[in-house]
């Protein structure tokens, strides 16, 4: 009724173990080296091992640590605050000093309209109150002596 192996169980297999086979340790060999060209793509290296071997390869060279960023004794938004309250210092002091001169520039020209309006005034009343007896303006009404009789003007 059941088959030799159910549909949800998977047949099993041979195992195969692979080993890997161990190298003897290389002593320390002095071989010659290909030199690297610096700012060049490196030349290619070959070392021939005691056993007959040649091993090839570029040469690598150490990894250099990331220099450590020494920070500042005083941070740059400390520099920029006290900066900006310099300028913001300057600028009140100009704006200062521009009122004040807009103060006083107004006062003097109120001092200027002020004497005009006072020497124009003088020669208008000279003008007018001076006993020259020469008016060309105006119109001249000589009055006669008039008799008046009974309600009736007799001129």
């Amino acid at each position: 009724m059941y088959p030799e192996h159910p549909p949800h169980v998977p047949a099993q297999r041979a195992v195969e173990v692979h080993q890997p086979t161990p190298y003897p340790p290389a002593a320390p060999v002095s071989a010659p080296l290909v030199p690297v060209q610096p700012n060049a793509v490196p030349a290619v290296a070959s070392i021939v091992l005691p056993d007959g071997r040649v091993v090839t390869g570029y040469a690598i060279n150490p990894v250099q640590p990331e220099p450590v960023m020494v920070k500042p004794a005083v941070s740059r938004t400390a520099v920029n605050v006290a900066l900006g309250g310099a300028g913001f210092l300057a600028v009140c002091g100009g704006l200062l000093l521009l009122t004040s001169f807009i103060a006083a520039l107004t006062a003097f020209i109120t001092q200027l309209i002020i004497l005009a309006a006072v020497i124009f005034g003088g020669w208008i009343a000279v003008q007018i109150f001076s006993a020259n007896g020469h008016r060309n303006a105006g119109t001249t009404v000589n009055i006669r002596r008039a008799v008046f009789k009974r309600n009736k003007f007799h001129g």
